[in-house]
């Protein structure tokens, strides 16, 4: 039994609020923001979570606020805006393709970001600067051609996700051929970055990632009715006064925007686009794209799995998309269990 409740306004605007998906959505929050202040106070010089407290208000001493600000405040925002994104972006394309498997890792846009990114790193020996505009033009153009492919009197699920997987295998093997043409330092680069990483990153990758998010959010939450409508097969959609291809299309824009610049902002970090939809869904039981939950869960995983990276192998030792990797893929192999146990599968 589900508990539902209608909010009314003054003005007479009429809203439904899903009472456990609100639960949950708190509770993820403050998992993320537990997460963030005992990742904030890991690392060589540990701080206890009462002065990182302290000082994020202000109360700190000249060092605490200098390693907090300067060096780790900016790299957990990192970590908060990339998994969001990879999160939102993921439940998008899931409820889009209507497939679990319609994940930005799955339909070769991370790929797409990595050859922009290695085409920067290889050819022209770029800068961080350039590697990162190379990565989010690489995603961009990767997921118009994805589209473009993929039409056929509109966007469907199955061929989204086919045309995504052709793509992703084709895009795979030019990044194969780069890592070939690259010197031995270049290529070591070129790993690290295609691992996926926070170690680093600085308040110039904030800035972006926040104002993307603060424009692309909204946006995408305006339009959650339709997405959930179109659920229904686009006929009924279409009958109820859904603009379904418009729809369609913006979504896809925004998704396609959020995972190139979480890519551009951190490198390929998997699983979390795949995962956090599907465990939102789980802990939420409710039907439908699941946008707000997977957004906080996406954030809580990234985060936490870069505390468990420093936590157990010291600070900037392991990258965070390896622990992310196996996470996921325990995950998945957890699903298929159950799954198969169910007769499901």
């Amino acid at each position: 039994m589900r508990t539902n409740r209608a909010i009314r306004t003054p003005g007479g605007l009429s809203l439904r609020l899903d009472v456990r998906a609100a639960v949950v959505v708190a509770l993820i929050l403050l998992a993320a923001l537990t997460a963030s202040v005992v990742l904030i106070g890991t690392g060589d010089f540990p701080i206890p979570a009462g002065d990182v407290l302290k000082t994020l208000l202000g109360n700190g001493n000249a060092g605490q606020e200098f390693i907090i600000n300067e060096l780790r405040l900016p790299r957990v925002f990192v970590g908060l805006l990339v998994g969001a994104s990879l999160g939102l972006g993921g439940a998008l394309f899931q409820a889009i393709s209507r497939n679990p498997l319609g994940s930005p890792d799955v339909l070769g846009l991370s790929q797409g970001a990595t050859a922009g990114a290695l085409t920067m790193i290889v050819l022209f020996s770029g800068t961080a600067t350039q590697v990162t505009l190379g990565a989010l033009v690489g995603g961009l153009v990767t997921g118009f051609a994805i589209y473009l492919l993929a039409w056929k009197q509109g966007v469907h699920g199955y061929r989204l996700v086919l045309v995504g997987i052709g793509v992703s295998a084709i895009v795979t093997a030019v990044n194969g051929y780069l890592l070939t043409r690259s010197t031995l330092t270049e290529a070591a680069q070129a790993v690290v970055w295609m691992t996926g990483s926070l170690s680093g990153r600085d308040w110039t990758q904030v800035w972006p990632l926040l104002w993307l998010c603060a424009v692309l959010v909204p946006l995408v939450l305006a339009n959650a009715r339709g997405l959930r409508m179109m659920e229904m097969g686009d006929d009924v959609s279409n009958a109820l006064g859904v603009r379904v291809e418009r729809v369609r299309l913006l979504l896809l824009v925004a998704a396609v925007l959020l995972t190139a610049a979480a890519t551009a902002a951190a490198g390929p970090v998997s699983f979390v686009a795949l995962t956090a939809p599907q465990l939102a869904r789980r802990l939420t039981r409710s039907p439908g794209p699941n946008l707000l939950p997977s957004l906080c869960m996406g954030a809580t995983l990234l985060v936490t799995a870069d505390w468990i990276s420093q936590k157990v192998f010291g600070a900037d030792q392991l990258p965070v998309g390896v622990v992310t990797g196996v996470l996921g893929g325990v995950y998945l192999l957890w699903l298929l269990v159950t799954e198969r146990k169910a007769g499901r599968i």
